[in-house]
């Protein structure tokens, strides 16, 4: 199992995450990818992943709830990570209006720019989008980036899908929230999406998947969502496992 979206190094674990990668290794996690939040995150991720570099994986961006009054400077030192190639992808980077909307425009535009490195570089993009779909697809359509794009931690109904494949082919990360008694509309969902571009998720520490709801969530939870996501495709486990593997080792090029 691949986990594709992951933050051990939070403060939320108290050791730096080495214990929490090495459950997520004993539960059958084969690698994880560590998406940066701001330029505070970089030193603990980068110092957890120089720990476990053949199992982790790193991408640089800059959060869109992260943006101070100089985020501009902020994207440049991403960039310049970016382009020294230790990175797969770009992120997290892209559109949160839930909380805040008054900098919603300066979103836009470091979702803009962050799109227009990717393109550059060649890396794909790990794209949070919360209340954010309708300025996220006009961005996506506007910079019309040439490199995969990954719908981070994506919640959304059939009809958001057919939205976003309008504008693009993305991969949609699946994260505990699938086995959410309220993600009804997520599951109806997952068919359209289908196997063949779904990557595997914790969002760790965040939205640990039924039956750990309400615990910090971490990698060794990921087969919880493996296998509801498996049910509600009809599949089995370990078939899931090996496509989403086969999706996450071809889109981060692992």
């Amino acid at each position: 199992m691949i986990d594709t979206h992951t933050h051990p190094y939070l403060d939320q674990f108290s050791d730096g995450g080495i214990h929490a990668v090495e459950r997520a290794l004993s539960a059958g996690v084969t690698h994880m990818v560590f998406p940066n939040v701001d330029e505070s995150t970089l030193r603990p991720m980068m110092s957890l992943h120089a720990k476990y570099p053949d199992v982790t994986s790193m991408a640089f961006g800059l959060h869109p709830t992260e943006l101070g009054d100089d985020w501009q400077a902020s994207v440049d030192v991403m960039e310049d990570l970016l382009a020294n190639g230790e990175a797969v992808a770009v992120g997290e980077v892209g559109i949160d209006l839930y909380w805040d909307m008054s900098r919603r425009q300066d979103q836009i535009t470091a979702f803009r720019r962050q799109l227009r490195i990717a393109s550059r570089l060649d890396l794909p993009v790990i794209i949070h989008c919360r209340d954010g779909l309708d300025d996220t697809i006009d961005a996506i359509r506007a910079e019309k980036p040439p490199v995969r794009l990954i719908f981070h931690s994506f919640t959304g109904s059939p009809q958001d899908v057919v939205r976003i494949r309008q504008v693009c082919d993305p991969m949609f990360g699946i994260n505990g929230v699938v086995t959410f008694k309220n993600a009804s509309q997520l599951r109806e969902a997952l068919p359209l999406i289908g196997a063949e571009r779904m990557l595997l998720e914790t969002d760790a520490p965040y939205l640990a998947p039924v039956p750990y709801r309400g615990k910090r969530n971490e990698p060794a939870y990921i087969s919880a969502t493996l296998r509801k996501a498996a049910e509600t495709l009809g599949i089995s486990a370990g078939e899931l496992e090996e496509i989403t593997d086969s999706n996450a080792k071809t889109t981060f090029r692992l």
